[in-house]
């Protein structure tokens, strides 16, 4: 298929005949205002990083799609895929008695929901399987699913030594970068991860072995993610034998690769590495794999650049260590630490003692790793809880789902108390945005900001009004945009949606930059892909990038045009920041990994 348009305007770029938008703004008439109204020139950074993401070449790696087909011919309920059979219907009780009707009605309800869920996840694995199978060998699903139009038989023809597909990309409003596509792509589960691959391979080379094991120690993960680079490299050597078993009998050998954590990705890599490794010239095998380096809760990473707090920035790896800073451990220390106090106190006077006592055995990195990650963006408190709700779920230990409830409510009580103490500088950093955003909305106008790569943002939230048109059969009521903007969404949506502006630019700003030095890029938000062999550079790039993002006065730049567009406004000061020396990125061997 054909690479994108380049983009060169607010609905100039991306596919070839369907209409295509820069931004995805769900309506919202101001941002479209905002968007139509700049000067494309400022816009130029933006549309060439757009075009760098469109111009990467996919696959499908038939191989990993070949296993995936036949687990589900199986029934799946394996690697991550749904169960092919729903859930036994729990039979009416013969009894009269109002406790166990009442149960039978629970457990009715459950199973029902239960059902429900699986059919949509069946009905997803379906179409994302019969994408792949569409896109074999050469046409490409966006095509085809979004409405291009041509005829078969000088296609075919064409086509007939094609074997890749590009993604076009756009944005939300708040400048992150997504395909176009929605149904297979990067950004989707592992299943579809597992079965995508760059389109042109390069050869490993020494520093492509190295990081294909890194990268194969990364997507097992279990713990093994947090162990030094040199520590995952001898997990891999020790376990060589399971990756060749995986690799060449994937249905019915041991089944080594099941037990990580991205089971497909997983398997995509014992293939490259078995097939390298089994190879006479190993540093020469062609990969066409795309090799991650993921930030460390990269969010927090924002933060603490913008408040240049040293004990924050070694959390979250902007300062070398010998191994990585384990910011989602660090907390769930603290967790367990408070649960072990008020595990200690009398059940009588504190009704948390009891749930503390049930709960910290079963505090760990996971438990609380959702909840800290989504806490820069905004997590509220019946989000968090709605998260460590569905882990303790997974742990199977609590089955009364009135206790699970209650104990999901106490865990995420203790893990923001936890993460309030930790990160308190970003916590000023937060507070400053919300108060800002506050004095703007209570003005009933919009938050409007620009990025660091000349894109306008208006967050999009106002008041909905009923618009009624009355036709001779029936009155239809339609919900639209109105004038009067949501005050509390305004302000409690900013931290988040500026942290993320500025995660997009730090992405965006890296895709430039490796396309210039000739490299693959693919991007999902705060994971940054290209071949092992480029790993090094890339990771070079990224930090240079990120160095050279907040070099610029992020704050002081977004004060100045808040007192700029609202002159009769007063906002509160800057928060005081510290004195971290952003170089010290460039050394940290963690702060991607």
């Amino acid at each position: 298929m054909y690479s994108a348009l380049r983009h060169s305007g607010y609905d100039k770029g991306g596919y070839l005949f369907l209409p295509s938008y820069v931004m995805r703004t769900h309506g919202s008439r101001k941002q479209q205002e905002a968007l139509k109204g700049v000067n494309v020139k400022n816009m130029r950074k933006v549309f060439e990083a757009l075009d760098t993401l469109g111009s990467t070449k996919w696959r499908v790696n038939n191989k990993v799609l070949a296993v995936v087909e036949s687990i589900w011919a199986s029934g799946g309920n394996i690697a991550g895929l749904v169960d092919r059979n729903d859930i036994p219907i729990p039979e009416k009780p013969y009894s009269e008695d109002s406790t166990e009707i009442q149960e039978w009605k629970w457990s009715l309800r459950k199973a029902n929901k239960v059902n429900r869920e699986r059919h949509s996840q069946r009905c997803d694995t379906e179409l994302k399987l019969s994408v792949t199978s569409l896109t074999l060998p050469c046409v490409s699903i966006c095509a085809l699913l979004d409405g291009f139009y041509f005829d078969a038989s000088p296609v075919a023809r064409k086509m007939e030594n094609e074997e890749g597909f590009y993604y076009p990309h756009n944005l939300d409003f708040r400048g992150r970068a997504y395909p176009m596509h929605p149904h297979l792509n990067h950004l989707s589960s592992d299943l579809c991860r597992g079965v995508l691959e760059f389109a042109e391979g390069r050869p490993l080379g020494r520093s492509g072995l190295h990081w294909l094991k890194i990268h194969l120690a990364n997507l097992y993960s279990g713990g093994v993610e947090k162990l030094s680079h040199d520590g995952r490299l001898a997990f891999v050597d020790n376990h060589l034998d399971e990756i060749f078993d995986s690799a060449e009998n994937p249905i019915n050998g041991n089944r080594w690769w099941l037990a990580a954590e991205d089971p497909f990705q997983c398997l995509a890599a014992c293939m490259n590495l078995s097939e390298a490794l089994k190879s006479t010239s190993p540093l020469s095998t062609i990969s066409y794999l795309p090799i991650h380096q993921d930030g460390s809760c990269n969010g927090l990473q924002h933060y603490a650049a913008l408040g240049r707090d040293n004990l924050e920035a070694a959390a979250v790896n902007l300062v070398a260590g010998e191994k990585p800073a384990d910011v989602y451990s660090e907390i769930a220390v603290r967790v367990h630490n408070i649960m072990k106090r008020d595990s200690n106190k009398d059940p009588a006077t504190n009704p948390n003692a009891l749930l503390a006592k049930l709960l910290i055995d079963q505090v760990d990195r996971k438990l609380v790793k959702q909840t800290v990650m989504t806490s820069v963006y905004g997590v509220t408190f019946v989000g968090a809880r709605e998260q460590i709700k569905r882990r303790l779920e997974e742990k199977g230990h609590i089955s009364d789902d009135r206790l699970l409830f209650s104990a999901a409510c106490y865990t995420a009580k203790v893990t923001l108390a936890a993460l309030g103490e930790l990160f308190q500088a970003a916590r000023n950093i937060m507070g400053w945005l919300g108060d800002c955003a506050k004095v703007i909305a209570s003005e009933n106008q919009p938050v409007r900001w620009t990025t660091p790569l000349g894109l306008p943002v208006v967050q999009p939230y106002y008041k909905s009004e009923r618009h009624l048109i009355r036709t001779t059969l029936q009155v239809l009521a339609l919900q639209r945009e109105g004038n009067s903007v949501e005050v509390r969404k305004q302000r409690t949506a900013f931290p988040p949606n500026f942290v993320h502006s500025l995660d997009g630019s730090h992405m965006m700003m890296t895709a430039v930059a490796c396309r210039d030095a000739g490299l693959y890029f693919a991007g999902v938000h705060d994971s940054f892909w290209t071949h092992a062999c480029d790993v090094e550079k890339m990771n070079q790039i990224l930090r240079e990038k990120f160095v050279e993002l907040y070099s610029m006065p992020v704050l002081e730049n977004l004060l100045e045009s808040f007192e700029t567009s609202y002159p009769s406004l007063v906002f509160p000061p800057l928060p005081e920041r510290g004195n971290f020396d952003l170089l010290e990125v460039l050394k940290s061997p963690y702060f991607f990994n």
